[in-house]
């Protein structure tokens, strides 16, 4: 009996181990699976800097000129679609031609909407879940309130400075840009958009007091940052070079350390939204960056 009793404690052991070893190697063998989560670049627009010497903080650039893209992206992800950015205002589609805003800095122009643009991927306004601008300048928010039903993910020091009743009175053609924004969820930091990591809002201000870049994981290509406005030239992001008018420059250096020890960790290519040279590298809808 007492062996039989022995023999029965071994077997249970020897079976115990063996269970635990196909437990651990099935949990090895679960493979994750990235949700597919698709990159659309569409045409917001064209901005002529006649006076590049405000990008910068001394006197790099005087004399100088450079066209700026304007573009804005749709991120198509299976729980919904978050539209980043709104390029410059439609009504200068109507207008059919550049127009030089009054202190002659900059010639802005645009040729088609968002509506028309979206219809190349076979969308519409209502498909779009979510609207996250990186900043609210003009240039960024321009058909943000044709999205007026999508639910807006601003910081709150964003969302505090352009409805401010300074900016209102002082600013009212940006804040008259997002105030049918009426659905809001104000962020204080980092905003995982989707829950699992392949989208992700992060804060980074000094631009504005609430700007923010988009973190993207593809399940294709990868790690891709979205810059907003943290640079515009190259030369910015080599040179750590503040333009003139931002908020905050400190601030704004700040920023700058983290996106590079961010991109550096990641390994993620970096699209840097103004850029000519990155617009035209970038698929246009309906292709998209995988």
């Amino acid at each position: 009996m007492k062996n039989v009793l022995i023999i029965t404690v071994l077997f249970a052991a020897f079976s115990c181990k063996e269970n635990k070893k196909e437990s651990k190697d099935s949990s090895a063998a679960i493979e994750v699976v990235k949700p597919e989560v698709k990159l659309y670049t569409f045409d917001g627009g064209t901005v002529m800097v006649n006076n590049l010497e405000l990008f910068s903080q001394d006197t790099t650039y005087q004399g100088q000129t450079k066209e700026f893209a304007d573009p804005f992206y749709v991120i198509s992800h299976p729980k919904g679609n978050l539209m980043w950015d709104a390029g410059l205002p439609e009504g200068l589609i109507a207008m059919g031609e550049p127009y030089t805003e009054p202190s002659g800095s900059f010639t802005v122009s645009r040729k088609d909407s968002v509506v028309n643009q979206l219809k190349s991927i076979g969308m519409s306004p209502a498909d779009i879940k979510y609207i996250a601008l990186s900043h609210t300048h003009f240039d960024h928010s321009g058909h943000a309130n044709v999205f007026k039903d999508a639910t807006w993910l601003v910081q709150k020091n964003e969302y505090d400075f352009i409805t401010s009743e300074e900016a209102q009175k002082n600013n009212a053609d940006l804040y008259n840009a997002i105030k049918e924004l009426t659905v809001t969820e104000q962020l204080n930091g980092e905003h995982d958009v989707f829950g699992d990591g392949t989208v992700i809002i992060k804060s980074m201000p000094g631009h504005t007091p609430g700007h923010q870049v988009l973190y993207l994981d593809l399940a294709e290509t990868g790690s891709v940052l979205l810059t907003g406005d943290l640079y515009h030239l190259y030369e910015n992001r080599e040179n750590r070079g503040v333009p003139i008018f931002n908020f905050n420059v400190e601030q704004t250096l700040n920023s700058m350390t983290e996106f590079e020890a961010l991109a550096k960790e990641n390994n993620a290519r970096v699209i840097m939204q103004h850029s000519k040279e990155d617009f035209n590298k970038m698929p246009k809808a309906p292709e998209y960056l995988k």
